[in-house]
This record gives C-alpha cells, structure tokens and sequence, in this order.
C-alpha cells in the first residue's frame, strides 16, 4: 500500500494520525505501558474519562492493531488491555511527546494568559 501524502484529505495516514492525536488513545498507550490493565484501573488512571468513551477508544484501538483485550473466565469476568507490538512500537513517540509537554506546559499557559 501506498503511504501516500498526508496533507492530501483522501490519505488513509490520515486515519492513523487521528487515532493518534485523539484526546484518550496517547494517554491509554501511556497507561499499558508497564504492562496489562484492566477497564477500571486505566479508567482511574487516566481520569476524566466516561466509561462510554474508554470502551469506544479501546475498541477503535483494538480494530487498528494497537491493544488487545483478553476476557478470563472466571467469576466475575476479568478483562484486561494490553499492547500488541504495534502498540509499543508507539510508545518511544508518545512518551517524547507527553515529556515534552510537561517540561513546557508552563510556557504554553504563559502564552495563553498574554494572548488573551
């Protein structure tokens, strides 16, 4: 397949930058990053999220190759999220990406403030 040019609209990269760049998938990469979690821990984790939107970006990361998800039969049932090796090859980007967030979080608020 073609990789095309993302800044062409009909580009499928486009697809894998939006899953991505969404406001839930980078912080559950973070989160599986030391390892398997289940529904409840990464939705106390990263916080903020409903549980809706948790189970919709963990199927849509799942359908892309990111995470797995493996239901134990057991009672209750267990189920837990992990990367596939897909997923961990994103967390090198990711975590350069949330480090250099939180070293420069400050100057954006700063520039924030002036601007308004």
């Amino acid at each position: 397949m073609d990789t095309g040019d993302v800044f062409d609209p009909n580009c499928p990269t486009r697809v894998v930058l939006d899953r991505i760049g969404d406001k839930w998938s980078a912080l559950v990469l973070l989160c599986l990053d030391g390892g398997p979690m289940r529904f409840t821990r990464l939705r106390t984790r990263i916080g903020g999220v409903t549980p809706k939107v948790l189970t919709q970006t963990l199927r849509a990361m799942e359908q892309d190759g990111l995470v797995t998800r493996e239901v134990f039969a057991e009672v209750p049932p267990r189920v837990e999220y992990a990367l596939t090796d897909l997923g961990r090859s994103l967390q090198g980007p990711i975590s350069a990406v949330a480090d250099w967030a939180e070293r420069n979080v400050a100057e954006i608020m700063r520039c924030r403030e002036k601007f308004s």
